[in-house]
């Protein structure tokens, strides 16, 4: 026999190394086959939707491709994951083994009411409504009627409160901070929308007991700049005031849902119709909780012109039957108030203006010489930086901002012929001399007192001593007034006349009569000034 050599020895350790390292692969190999096969022939565990648990019991009531089941809990599963409408994975023996997450899709749908236990009724196809449980992360997030929830109606629980991207980009729904005490030289009309708007939500039994059917909306009308938009804001405003009178326990608000009309028309038929009925379910929806809901259509005009014009591409003939329909539809419109706002009346449809829809209509006009007063003392106040000559002057900063106010008014309102603005030539010969006041409006007096503060600034910054002064107001008005010069010569004769407010025949001709002066630059009082400005400002009647 033949004796082994110790290099026999490393040959069968080396063979055994490779051997065991062979044997240790295919079992490896083995095993992951195994598991794959395993994994590939395991029972399909089923999802659920959690109803209710009962902890105590370890059980939890499990909605399972629409059967409602009580099923056992794991114990490896925490009773506190068990929350109503999360998803549960179960075994093939019916036993809840993990949870998962809340299901991230679903229907859209909107809420119209509230239930006690966290559930809501909501609107679902072809009008039907359904009770639905809010899930967890609803709990937190206040819903309130009109909201649109992502919803499983198969499973009974909305999940999310979803922002729409269409129609809520149209709508600016808020609560203004507007109020009748912030608007100027309008106190008659806002006596008229008080009562016309007001009385019938704050006393409807006095309607009722004399069978008198309040207004359904109202239309401001008159030039631009006069005020529309700050009235419907202060409508809102005021019916939530109100609202805290008459329930002081209650919510005290009320909903201003400004639509944005122009954005309203798009080139896909009857998409605007579609959205147009969407804002009054919205409305709608709002209105239930007993809130009063403002819906203010601004630039009406574009939307709701007189069907059969010729002027647009006659989209008209079905958006406007769609609002008339809103508004006598079979759906009321309880605590709903129409406001439209428009410098263009006569181009509205009549069906809209007439008894019974929007059968309030109220004329803004441009103010008078108290309601400029009344504006200006609005934007121009004792706690400003004034020119601390004319407060000493004058004895007190209150004394000093009248003065200045006074100066203003009879810089824009005097009528002589520095102050002479346009000739109006009429289809009957008939001609008419225009004045600067012709043409003043709210958002004009508001622009003064502007550049009065900029003229004021940029002295300070140049090293004056700076402050509001009758200088700085009255170069502000004659800026104003030379930068509107040229726009009325600029638009149609026969419809210019609306840009001053006026009715009356048609014009055939205008001529602007202020004579020519050195253009003054953007550097206030520092520019040159008309004579009759500078006696204004060096005059004592004022002091």
């Amino acid at each position: 026999m033949t004796t082994p050599t110790p290099d026999d020895y490393s040959t069968a350790v080396r063979k055994n190394k490779a051997l065991a390292n062979a044997l240790r692969a295919a079992r490896t190999e083995l095993a992951t086959l195994h598991e794959e096969v395993r994994q590939l022939t395991a029972t399909p565990n089923a999802f659920g939707v959690v109803v209710r648990s009962h902890p105590a019991a370890r059980t939890a009531e499990v909605l399972v491709g629409g059967r409602k089941m009580r099923c056992a809990v794991a114990q490896t599963v925490p009773a506190a994951s068990l929350w109503p409408g999360r998803e549960v994975i179960l075994n093939d023996h019916m036993v809840v083994i993990a949870a998962t997450e809340y299901d991230d899709v679903g229907d859209l749908v909107p809420v119209t009411d509230h239930l006690p236990d966290h559930r809501v009724v909501v609107r679902v196809r072809d009008e039907e409504e359904k009770v639905l449980r809010l899930a967890e992360p609803l709990l937190r997030d206040r819903v309130a009627a009109g909201d649109i929830v992502r919803a499983d109606l198969r499973a009974g629980f909305a999940y999310e409160r979803v922002e729409r991207s269409d129609t809520e980009e149209l709508m600016l729904e808020e609560v203004p901070d507007v109020g009748y005490e912030d608007i100027g030289g309008l106190g008659s009309q806002i006596a008229d929308i008080r009562d016309s708007i007001e009385l019938p939500l704050l006393h409807p039994e006095q309607y009722r007991a004399h069978r008198l059917t309040p207004p359904k909306g109202l239309l401001l009308y008159g030039p631009p700049g006069c005020g529309k938009t700050l009235i419907a804001k202060a409508v809102a405003t005021s019916l939530a005031r109100a609202a805290a009178n008459a329930n002081p326990d209650g919510d005290a608000r009320s909903y201003f849902i400004s639509v944005k009309g122009p954005e309203l028309l798009t080139k896909y038929v009857g998409e605007t119709e579609r959205q147009v009925r969407q804002i009054f379910a919205r409305a709608r929806q709002r209105a239930l909780t007993g809130i009063p809901v403002v819906v203010f259509f601004d630039e009406m005009d574009s939307l709701f012109r007189t069907r059969g014009t010729g002027r647009s591409s006659d989209v008209e003939t079905t958006v406007v039957p769609q609002l008339l329909a809103e508004i006598d539809g079979v759906e009321s419109l309880d605590n709903v108030v129409i406001i439209g706002a428009t410098n263009r009346e006569d181009m509205i449809d009549p069906a809209i203006l007439r008894a019974g829809r929007l059968d309030v209509k109220i004329r803004i006009n441009r103010p008078d010489r108290a309601g400029a007063s009344e504006i200006l003392a609005k934007y121009l106040v004792p706690d400003l930086p004034l020119d601390a000559g004319e407060v000493a002057a004058a004895g007190s900063p209150e004394r000093a901002v009248e003065i200045m106010i006074d100066a203003v008014v009879e810089a824009l309102y005097h009528e002589g012929p520095e102050t002479e603005y346009l000739e109006v030539t009429y289809v009957t010969g008939q001609v008419e001399v225009l004045h600067v006041h012709d043409f003043v409006s709210g958002a004009m007096l508001a622009n003064i007192v502007d550049r009065a503060k900029k003229y004021s600034i940029k002295d300070r910054l140049a090293g004056l001593p700076g402050g509001i002064s009758r200088a700085h107001l009255l170069a502000a008005v004659e800026r104003e007034v030379r930068e509107n010069e040229d726009l009325p010569s600029a638009t149609n004769p026969d419809e210019w006349a609306r840009t001053s407010g006026r009715r009356g025949e048609r014009v055939s001709a205008m001529r602007t009569l202020r004579a020519a002066r050195p253009q003054p630059d953007d550097g206030g009082p520092s520019a040159v000034e008309p004579a009759a400005v500078h006696d204004l400002i060096v005059s004592d009647d004022y002091l």
